[in-house]
């Protein structure tokens, strides 16, 4: 008997560490039983609507049979010595690493037993595809495709043993019988399989694996949709074998619980505060088509009518209302549906309610990709068992107010969406800002229109003719476009002045009117300058950027916010963090220029709450053009320049669209043009941070919960982090030499 099973006298096979007792579930057997019965429960669940909502070609009871036996599967490869081992605490994740992932291990197996088990039900192919990918680290590494199926690791081992004889797989395979409907006896070839592989065996079957998969011509959306029932399924099934079933049963409860009329009638209602509806927001309740765009600028009530659109399309479902960034999504949660239905604020910094059980493995599973306030695509280490507990949320209410990348991200096999994939699958969506969004992310809602049939609508200041064109393309149909209020949008909010330098007396003298200055910068460092030079005159300034503690930032955030509200004169001076996370209405603006989207999305800021006239905008031009391209630069100048005396809304979009300007949308999607390959891959493009720990805080972060350390991360400039150390989380820290922080200014580079 190896020694690896020789534990309290029980010949067993863990799925899971026992540090805290055995307990049934955390046996192999006990969690495959558990995420097969999660499986069904999920399938039966949604039954129909996975084939409506994905255009399914198969019948229901074919994808269960597929589902269910990627369930099986998944976890066969933990019964391998190196993973015995490491659930026992003899073999360390990160410094001791096992030859092969066990997914992988997990494919070769079921290569082995391929006979025996394509005589149940079920597409065998996509049921090991599925069961492979399960971690997201099939055939990819950081983010990018990979030359091989899997890696196979220096482990200080010659060769690995598989306990895949009798006495230790006999439940496995039995429970396949009983439950899956396979043969009784097995092949002559799956008797003899030896029990020591070394890494030339592994070569050769990975060989051959990759050869059966590239002859392999899978149906795209049977396969994607399997693959994401199983990662939902893994992580419920995880957590029915760890906590008390009353919990899970709510969890079942809640996913069962979909929105009614006056549910949506209750946000309606308060958000109106007895006014009556505008009759653009009163159009898009009447829309009838499944993808609708709402075409309006910032504050004329988009939002509101969305929610009026949700009660012709959303009533039965559950509702998604994705956000540009986290800012955006927060403010959207607390304006409108805290407290008037069942929701939940779903970002990269949720905290967490349940706790599963873990594998050890979680170290193994890398970094993740979130987005910030300004839309920067930033890097973290974040903790898988966490992503599946905040993904639980979701499960469990009707409304659910998040970044987009909660639900795009599925495209690019990112954790949270997948978790989440459940609601995913019966929900009605709403995207907000679309016109915001880079050829990355247009991209990826290209794909989700092709693969996902649900009721859809597109907000946005501005839709470009090619984006109206590619958008029918991929919802294939036409798409009617419901416009703003045009009275509103054809106030005259704005008067244009293109200066070399900011004109102090300007600030100072609308500031001793007692009015609200925003000022946004392209750089951090150069927001900091600003606010100096404001203090140093004593004005009543605020600021806000992105590199603040995540705890910090929140404050900031409100402090702007509110110093807006007060019956007193403000300067909030910020980075590009105003263009979308702001809800405020300035009496000045200044602004470096920028990108023509950009620079419109932050003109939404001034005069937001009409004053009856045009209000100033000054333009100045920043020291240099990070971190936009010369081009954008000169395009923004240009838009300035293009209009004298007074501006509206209606002009700016229609600037937009005579532009032509033609976008280059990213199409290829890990979930749906992977094939057999699932990796977790980014949905935008490439920002230039990384979210760190800085040094100075390790003490105080060692002394909180790990739930607490992301109040404490600050995105910092990726260009010099190499040698920087970890900490025990995965997160990299920043030295005390090279990086400063106070509460007030934030994180600053040490010259």
């Amino acid at each position: 008997m190896p020694p690896e099973l020789k534990q309290q006298n029980r010949f067993r096979l863990l799925a899971k560490s026992f540090e805290n007792g055995w307990k049934g579930s955390y046996s192999l057997i006990g969690h495959t039983a558990d995420v097969v019965n999660a499986m069904t429960t999920l399938v039966e669940i949604l039954g129909d609507r996975l084939i409506v909502q994905f255009g399914l070609t198969c019948k229901v009871t074919f994808l269960l049979a597929t589902a269910r036996l990627a369930a099986y599967l998944h976890d066969w490869g933990k019964a391998n010595n190196h993973f015995q081992q490491m659930v026992r605490g003899k073999r360390q994740a990160l410094n001791e690493p096992q030859m092969v992932r066990h997914e992988a291990l997990s494919v070769l197996l079921a290569l082995e037993f391929r006979e025996w088990l394509e005589q149940g039900e079920g597409d065998f192919f996509t049921a090991v595809a599925a069961a492979g990918g399960h971690h997201l680290k099939l055939g990819g590494k950081a983010g990018k495709l990979a030359p091989d199926l899997f890696e196979i690791r220096a482990s200080g081992d010659d060769h690995i043993y598989l306990y895949t004889a009798p006495q230790y797989f006999k439940d496995i395979l039995k429970y396949g019988v009983k439950k899956l409907g396979l043969p009784r006896s097995l092949p002559q070839s799956v008797r003899n399989l030896p029990s020591n592989w070394t890494v030339a065996d592994i070569t050769q079957r990975r060989s051959r694996i990759e050869r059966a998969f590239a002859d392999w011509e899978p149906e795209v959306k049977l396969l994607a949709v399997v693959k994401s029932l199983l990662i939902a399924a893994d992580s419920i099934g995880s957590a029915s074998g760890q906590n008390d079933r009353r919990d899970i049963q709510k969890v079942w409860e809640g996913l069962k619980s979909t929105l009614t009329e006056p549910d949506l009638q209750n946000v309606i209602k308060e958000r109106l505060k007895g006014n009556a509806m505008r009759p653009f927001q009163v159009d898009l309740g009447n829309a009838s088509s499944r993808v609708t765009l709402a075409r309006a600028g910032c504050g004329t009530g988009k939002t509101l009518g969305a929610y009026n659109w949700a009660k012709t399309h959303a009533v039965g479902r559950k509702l998604f209302f994705c956000y540009p960034t986290t800012g955006t999504s927060t403010e959207g949660f607390l304006d409108y549906v805290q407290d008037e239905v069942e929701s939940v604020l779903l970002h990269s910094r949720a905290d967490v309610d349940l706790e599963l059980a873990r594998t050890r493995e979680e170290e193994d599973n890398g970094t993740e990709l979130f987005i910030d306030d300004a839309g920067k695509l930033m890097q973290a280490f974040e903790n898988e068992t966490a992503k599946k507990l905040d993904s639980f949320k979701a499960w469990g209410v009707k409304v659910s107010i998040c970044t987009v990348d909660t639900v795009l991200g599925l495209l690019q096999c990112n954790r949270r969406p997948l978790y989440c994939f459940p609601v995913i699958a019966q929900a009605a969506f709403v995207f907000d800002e679309v016109h915001c969004y880079d050829d990355a992310l247009f991209g990826a809602l290209l794909r989700f229109l092709e693969m996902v049939k649900a009721p859809v609508l597109l907000m946005s200041a501005s839709f470009l003719p090619w984006q109206i064109a590619a958008i029918e393309k991929a919802a294939g149909e036409k798409v009617p476009i419901i416009p703003g209020d045009a009275e509103l949008e054809q106030y005259n909010r704005y008067q244009f002045h293109l200066v070399e330098a900011p004109d102090w007396e300007r600030v100072e003298a609308e500031l001793a009117k007692g009015g609200k200055v925003l000022w946004v910068c392209n750089q951090v460092n150069e927001a900091i300058e600003v606010y100096r030079t404001a203090k140093s005159k004593n004005l009543n300034a605020v600021l806000y950027h992105s590199r603040f503690r995540y705890s910090d930032r929140v404050e900031h955030h409100r402090a702007v916010l509110d110093g807006f509200k007060k019956d007193e004169p403000v300067i909030a001076i910020a980075t590009q963090v105003a263009e979308m996370s702001l809800d405020l209405s300035a009496t000045l603006l200044v602004s470096q220029l920028a990108d023509p989207a950009g620079l419109i999305q932050r003109l939404g800021r001034l005069n937001r709450n009409y004053c009856g006239h045009a209000l100033d905008a000054m333009f100045y031009p920043p020291p240099n053009r990070y971190p936009y391209e010369q081009e954008e630069i000169d395009q923004g100048r240009i838009l300035i320049q293009s209009f004298d005396g007074e501006v509206n809304q209606a002009q700016l979009a229609a600037w937009l669209e005579k532009m032509g300007i033609q976008g280059k949308p990213k199409t290829h999607m890990v979930l749906l043009d992977g094939k057999w390959r699932t990796y977790s891959a980014a949905l935008r493009k490439a920002g230039y941070t990384v979210t760190a720990l800085l040094e100075q805080d390790i003490a105080i972060v060692d002394s909180n919960k790990a739930s607490e350390i992301p109040r404490y991360t600050v995105p910092l400039a990726a260009k010099k982090t190499k040698d920087w150390p970890r900490h025990k989380k995965g997160f990299l820290i920043a030295p005390k030499e090279e990086w400063t922080y106070s509460k007030e200014i934030g994180a600053q580079e040490v010259k």
